[in-house]
């Protein structure tokens, strides 16, 4: 990830790149609209070019010593959501909450 850039702030912007062994980079920016922690955190999110906009949201729960992350996508249309999921994205997405969980279970 040569770009992990945040100002963690309502109005503030953020870009991530990411960057393949092979040398292909995939970036995208956004800007964080609500920020309630430790409960919810709201953003837009932006590929860039054709892609829309979407509006992000992450909601943080207790369950007993565990926390459960929800993440909700909202898409400005079903067509729009239909081209995303053709992209293969739920496997990258299922990949990084994977690598995540793994993390997490390595600290104590």
């Amino acid at each position: 990830m040569p770009v992990c850039e945040s100002d963690l702030r309502v109005g503030g912007a953020w870009h991530f790149v990411w960057r393949r062994a092979e040398g292909c980079e995939m970036g995208m920016t956004g800007e964080y609209k609500e920020i309630a922690p430790p409960e919810r955190l709201v953003s837009t999110q932006s590929w860039g070019g054709d892609w829309p906009e979407t509006l992000n949201t992450l909601v943080f729960e207790e369950e007993g010593e565990r926390t459960v992350v929800t993440q909700t996508i909202l898409y400005p249309s079903v067509e729009a959501r239909d081209s995303a999921i053709a992209t293969g994205m739920q496997t990258g997405m299922d990949a990084g909450f994977d690598r995540l969980d793994a993390y997490l279970g390595t600290i104590s």
